[in-house]
Formats: C-alpha cells, structure tokens, sequence
C-alpha cells in the first residue's frame, strides 16, 4: 500500500515549550508547519500547580509576547521575582535586585502546563499548521527535500525538519551529531509548598554541602521548590511523605518562610551537562534540550532553548528568495549565532556547579570571597543580571 504523502515546508519533532514556540513561531511567519507533538497534559486529579515552573528571562517574555502568547496567560498564575538573595557557606550572601538593575523584574516564575495550554491554544488558530499526534520513525534526507516517516503511515515530506525533541533527541541521533553527556551524580527534586510567611517576590538559593535549594516565588502565597541533590540523598527526599518533604524543606532553608505545606506530590529528574557536536545537517536543526543541557542552578535552561527558537526564526526569516529553507548555508547561520550564547552559558553554570560541589575549608574560603567581590561590585552585578534576562 503506497503511503499517504503530505507536504509542508518545515517539520517540528517535538511536543515541548521549545518545540510548540518553534511550530509557532515559523508558522506565524508565513511557513507551512507539521507540528509532531502531544497536547498538553491535564493536572493530576486533585492537583492545583503544576510541580515543574520555568524561570523566564526578558528574553522569553519578547518573544512569548511577539506571538501573542504571553497575553493569553492567566496573570493569576504568574510570578514576578523583583529581589533574589543567594547564601553560601557561613554568611556570605548576594542580593540581586531588579530595581538597582533598572529593570521591571528579575524574571517570571511560570507553571509549565500554564504556558504550554496557552501554545495549544494558538496552536488551532493557525491556519497554516497540522498537528500530528504520534511519532516519528524515520527520516530521510535527500538533496530535494526530507521525509519524515509516522507511526500512523502518514508520510511528512519538509524542507526543514526541527528537532525539538528532548535530551534524548531521536532527531539528533538520525543526523550522527555526537552527543557528550556528563553526569552531575545529581537529581533535581521540585515540588510547591504553600508558605506561611509571604515570600515577596524573592527568589532564594542555598549553596549547602555541595547541593543546591531553591525557592522560587509563586502566586497566591506558594513556593516552588528545585533542589539539586546528591542522587542518594534525592532518593531520601523524594521517599518523604509531603508532611516530611515540608519539615526538611523548612529545616535546610533555617524558617525562612514559616510553616510549609507541600501542595504537589515531589518529582525527580536527573541532572547532566550534555554538548553536541554541531546543532545542524542538511535539511536538519536541533533546537533546545537536544541542543545542549545544562545544570539548572541559574533557571536558564528554558531560556536558552528559546533564544534558539528565536535565532532559528530569525534567521529562516531573513533568507534570501533563491535559497532552499534546508540550505546548508543559511541552517550554519543559526548554528553560528547561537555558539557563543550556549557556550557561555554552559561554562557558567558547570564553573558554578563544580566550585560549590568542591568540599574542604579551602574551597569554602574561594567561595566567599568570590562572592563577596561580586557583592561589592555593582557594575558586575548588573551584568549579571542582564546576562540573565538574555
């Protein structure tokens, strides 16, 4: 039986943040899109907030807003962070604040589902977009153009295949673009908490005997927690029934916020730094966590995945009329823009994560005198902070 044939100019593979703000994105600019994907999950039953949050920088509000997302999102589930206050070892302490950067805010703290329903629900509004609900299983590229074989016998024929896909990226993996992973022996365990004190729009962050906790600023009085944990210890915590998870929660963050109570069951996954080789082939772009991954210490995970999508809109864009959207040329200008950005980034946050991993009164020296230098430069602070909102 010969196989259904559909043609588009761009195929997104990959359900995500990242890989439904690309499918926007590129559709939104005049392309015809496949978008293989999943809609987003409901809450569990009984559920009020989604336990994985997102801290979004600037530069994803910009591009959320150029597409008419951000307005849709229900402002009651969104987060401001005006101050965070980050401790280390003994006393040292840096305060960033959004006022002394002569900025609106730090950044946002979103609810994952939350910005995902509202990219769903742009998603059925476009007109030049077709949503496949199922998977890919197999991609051949050729010199006139890539196809992209489905699970339901559907095939996806593309000038450019997107892939959005994850850590585990199929997409990559059919391109032969080597992957190097490296393992934090580390799991981050994230869960909300309704805080009895108010948090006031300030994210916190605990260096503790080479682990990481976080408490990130919620609506409504809530609290969202991302400790970084040794892989042993994340098994401990996430074995901890809510009442439990709260007093250690409470404990390693000294009273901070008062009483806890978890409203979301806590959930672990590990953590790694992982670089390809190159984040294009003919016809073939990867995008996000298939791209690179990084620890999560400063939150900019997602961000960097959608400084990706906007470099890749960009640059399809600004293609001259006789090149082919696959063109090899025009795909390195996006490879291009985006090396220096991930390299930073990633150098910043493996640096950060190894130096506060180091045990010893030597290293907790280095640390709190770094931090202290940091504090007392004003400059370096505010380009910190606007290195963080991309």
């Amino acid at each position: 039986m010969n196989a259904q044939h559909q043609t588009f100019d761009v195929a997104v593979i990959g359900g995500g943040l990242v890989g439904k703000t690309a499918a926007l994105a590129l559709t939104q600019g005049g392309k015809r899109v496949a978008l293989l994907a999943q809609p987003c999950a409901p809450l569990p039953p009984g559920a009020t907030f989604d336990a994985r949050v997102y801290a979004l920088s600037a530069s994803s509000q910009a591009l959320l807003e150029r597409l008419r997302v951000w307005q849709a999102l229900d402002l009651n589930r969104l987060g401001p962070v005006y101050d965070m206050r980050v401790f280390g070892d003994a006393h040292a302490e840096l305060h960033f604040s959004a006022f002394q950067a002569s900025v609106p805010q730090l950044a946002w703290i979103v609810e994952s589902s939350v910005i995902e329903r509202a990219l769903d629900a742009a998603l059925r509004f476009q007109p030049n977009l077709s949503w496949f609900d199922t998977r890919a299983q197999s991609l051949d590229v050729q010199a006139s153009g890539a196809s992209v074989g489905l699970a339901n016998g559907v095939v996806v024929d593309a000038d450019l295949v997107v892939g959005a896909d994850g850590a585990h990226s199929w997409v990559r993996a059919q391109i032969g673009s080597t992957m190097t992973r490296t393992e934090y022996r580390q799991t981050g365990v994230v869960a909300n908490f309704k805080a009895e004190r108010p948090h006031g729009e300030t994210a916190w962050q605990w260096f503790k005997d080479g682990e990481i906790v976080a408490l990130l600023p919620m609506p409504d009085g809530h609290v969202s927690l991302v400790w970084s944990a040794r892989t042993e210890h994340a098994d401990t915590l996430l074995a901890l029934d809510p009442a439990q998870l709260a007093a250690e929660v409470e404990r390693v963050t000294l009273g901070q916020f008062g009483a806890l109570e978890c409203v979301t069951p806590a959930q672990g996954f590990p953590l790694a730094l992982q670089t390809v080789d190159r984040l294009v082939a003919p016809r073939v772009a990867l995008v996000g966590d298939a791209a690179h991954l990084i620890h999560p210490l400063a939150g900019q995970g997602m961000n960097l995945g959608l400084r990706d999508v906007a470099a890749l809109a960009e640059t399809v864009a600004g293609k001259e009329a006789f090149r082919d959207l696959g063109d090899t040329v025009l795909l390195r200008r996006y490879e291009r823009s985006r090396r220096e950005d991930i390299r930073a980034l990633m150098l910043a946050t493996d640096g950060l994560q190894k130096l506060f991993s180091v045990p010893g009164p030597l290293a907790r020296i280095v640390r709190n005198t770094g931090m202290a230098m940091v504090g007392a430069q004003p400059l370096l602070k505010r380009w910190l902070v606007s290195a963080a909102l991309g």
